[in-house]
């Protein structure tokens, strides 16, 4: 590659391809740059293992999940874990959303839950006004989403899922960057764990949520 002409003058450096502009080793898209090479390095590994889940076999793919993952700060098995690629978008699902929300310093709480309804609510951090979410099984009817087999076998898993989606992007989509969509909410498959009735409001713990649990 030819170098660039510049005029004679004093004080103008000069750079090439073999040697950066001082402070550009520094610079975030190179650091990005270095960071997705090193993640398509450890993508080929786990591509080839059953770690990968529907990934397995497509090193590109995994190498999206994991960098995309670590824009939110997961870690590249957990991000397996939490981050689907649908249709080419990377999404969240929903008890990885609830688990980043709750890292961040929101609050969640699961207010009400069968296979009719949820309610959920939450609110940001140092905030003292609640945001309440519903979902109820009439509501997903009018979406043409009770069609759909996951909504016939785990109506309640669907809904709390949909309330997730709803409830996240209300508080926090900061939080999200640039994933709003729980997996769920795009593909229509159940991969949160399975909610019980629950009557009365009860916390979401931070721990239970961010744990790494198998597709329904």
């Amino acid at each position: 590659m030819t170098d660039l002409a510049l005029p004679d003058e004093p004080n103008v450096p000069t750079t090439t391809d073999e040697q950066p502009a001082p402070g550009a080793e520094n610079s975030p898209l190179l650091l990005w740059a270095q960071e997705a090479r090193q993640a398509a390095a450890v993508a080929q590994s786990i591509a080839r293992t059953s770690f990968a889940g529907a990934l397995k076999g497509k090193p590109e793919e995994v190498t999206a999940v994991i960098l995309a993952g670590s824009e939110l700060g997961l870690k590249p098995m957990a991000a397996l874990k939490s981050v689907d690629i649908i249709q080419g978008t990377p999404a969240l699902r929903s008890h990885a959303m609830r688990g980043l929300v709750l890292a961040a310093g929101h609050e969640i709480e699961l207010v009400d839950s069968s296979a009719e309804h949820c309610v959920m609510r939450g609110r940001r951090r140092g905030s003292e006004t609640w945001q309440e979410v519903a979902w109820t099984i009439e509501r997903a009817a009018q979406l043409g989403l009770t069609g759909k087999q996951q909504w016939k076998t785990q109506p309640q898993t669907m809904l709390v899922a949909r309330a997730t989606g709803e409830l996240c992007r209300l508080i926090a989509a900061d939080v999200l960057h640039g994933m709003p969509y729980a997996a769920e909410e795009i593909e229509g498959t159940a991969h949160a764990e399975v909610v019980n009735d629950r009557p009365a409001p009860r916390p979401l713990s931070v721990a239970a949520l961010t744990a790494a649990q198998p597709d329904a």
